[in-house]
């Protein structure tokens, strides 16, 4: 099922997410639907947060971008309950970011390159694994939905007062998108 992709301004995307158990209610039918929800939004990553469940929960599925970064080829993987480490070894990097979350706008975020990551799959098994280039940006933009943050944050103050109206038009749901959303409050 096709879920709506909640808006800057709801209130469960500056939450901090909880970690689950293998209980969870309906786990696999909801990784299921994030999955389906991601690829109708044309997505490359998704955190539970963003469609109004503030659980640590990520999938990701990079492989469209692997003609560009050949490091996303076959990156595709569910994250519950992970932990990340930026590992600060080079400069970071500053490259274009959007989200499903702030339909229209896109900003350069500076980020480290090389991270450790720590997670459990679908299955709930234990993985750790270092990551690089934009496959290490994805995670870490998807990991911020978890902490309550948005790639906005990342942006300088003069950055985000030249698109402050805009956010306030998502925020408001004045904003066109080909997938489904769910804005924090609708103004006539």
């Amino acid at each position: 099922m096709i879920l709506p992709v909640y808006l800057l301004g709801q209130p469960v995307l500056r939450e901090e997410a909880e970690d689950i158990t293998p209980d969870y209610p309906d786990l696999k039918q909801l990784i299921e639907n994030m999955w389906e929800t991601m690829y109708n939004s044309d997505g490359v990553g998704l955190a539970a947060p963003q469609i109004g469940k503030s659980i640590a929960l990520i999938v990701i599925d990079g492989s469209p971008l692997a003609d560009t970064f050949p490091e996303c080829e076959n990156f595709k993987m569910v994250l519950i309950n992970p932990e990340l480490e930026v590992i600060e070894d080079e400069d970071p990097v500053s490259r274009p970011e959007g989200c499903l979350s702030l339909p229209g706008v896109s900003e350069n975020v500076k980020r480290h390159e090389h991270v450790r990551l720590r997670w459990l799959d679908e299955n709930f098994q234990p993985h750790e694994e270092e990551f690089r280039g934009f496959a290490s940006r994805i995670i870490q933009h998807e990991f911020d939905h978890l902490l309550g943050e948005v790639f906005t944050d990342h942006i300088s103050p003069i950055r985000k007062q030249m698109i402050r109206n805009k956010l306030n038009n998502i925020a408001h749901g004045r904003v066109r998108c080909s997938y489904r959303t769910s804005a924090a409050r609708k103004l006539k």
